[in-house]
């Protein structure tokens, strides 16, 4: 039995049958309102070519890292550079027509499937940067530095492109607060403490990874955060655009997207990830908040900051 404060999701197939039923499956090319807000039950590699061309805005793609993991009965196997690299340029050839001509991707990466992917990505996108996060879980390793690192590369089709550095400011704490004439110095003075707002850099360590007295979270072994997501999503999108994610896993990007006012398309093979997903969609109807986000502006992780109910 779990603990009253677990929120972890975790139901399976069969008690989430009326979740994985919202899926749909395609087979021959679709028109985009009947892939526009759903959940792709398929593998990305015999959807994606269905596809409309230019259907997505906004590409997030978490693909499986140059690692051998098991993703609940499937298992992706650490393979060398060579394969790993031919695995990358298959699905970016698939995703590339996708994207408008005036879209944005971001490719999330460990520090050394980033090498490989970097490559792949400089053949075809411009790379407009790379960014780092910190991904603080695990006690450590013994042969080697414990990895708490993981890239997310930045890429374009075109230098016309859409980017809103004030809907990703990080509010942070004061420490040292300066003041002219007595008066706060690009800093604001409230009852929780002194804060100013920064503007994003391509060095994140504000996130937290979801654990089990979030509801976000779930049992999938590589679950982004909905704040890490909401970053990119708000930076690279507007409200309407229709954002892409060919390897969906249990609903992430879609769940941040549909919170934000944007559309949303996820691709997924694994079932049991499809009804998370779904049961995650589903909750997003009534719950829109995302954890460390509020008023416009990213929370510093232990910031001492407490979240309006909702």
């Amino acid at each position: 039995m779990k603990s009253a404060r677990n929120k972890t999701i975790d139901i399976s197939v069969d008690d989430g049958r009326e979740y994985l039923d919202r899926c749909v499956s395609i087979n021959r090319p679709p028109l985009p309102e009947d892939v526009l807000d759903k959940t792709i039950l398929g593998d990305c590699f015999s959807v994606l070519p269905l596809l409309p061309k230019g259907i997505a805005d906004l590409i997030i793609v978490d693909p499986p890292y140059n690692l051998t993991k098991d993703f609940h009965g499937s298992t992706f196997r650490e393979t060398t550079a060579d394969k790993y690299l031919g695995y990358t340029e298959s699905w970016l050839s698939m995703l590339e027509p996708l994207l408008k001509e005036t879209g944005s991707m971001y490719v999330c990466c460990d520090w050394k499937s980033s090498i490989v992917i970097g490559q792949a990505l400089a053949k075809r996108f411009l790379i407009q940067n790379r960014i780092t996060w910190q991904r603080e879980k695990g006690r450590g390793a013994v042969r080697n530095w414990k990895n708490s690192m993981e890239d997310i590369w930045f890429v374009t089709k075109s230098k016309d492109y859409t980017f809103n550095p004030d809907a990703v400011k990080l509010r942070r704490r004061v420490i040292a607060p300066y003041r002219v004439a007595g008066k706060p110095k690009d800093w604001e003075e409230t009852a929780e403490g002194n804060f100013r707002n920064t503007g994003a850099s391509n060095f994140w360590d504000d996130i937290s990874i979801p654990y089990w007295s979030m509801p976000e979270n779930t049992a999938h072994p590589t679950q982004k955060p909905e704040k890490l997501l909401a970053k990119l999503i708000l930076a690279s999108s507007d409200k309407g655009d229709t954002v892409l994610d060919p390897f969906l896993g249990s609903g992430s990007t879609s769940v941040t997207a549909k919170k934000l006012g944007r559309r949303y398309i996820g691709i997924e093979q694994n079932p049991q990830y499809c009804v998370w997903a779904e049961k995650r969609l589903c909750d997003a109807e009534t719950n829109k908040s995302i954890q460390g986000f509020e008023d416009g502006v990213f929370w510093e992780r232990n910031a001492g900051h407490r979240p309006k109910s909702r």
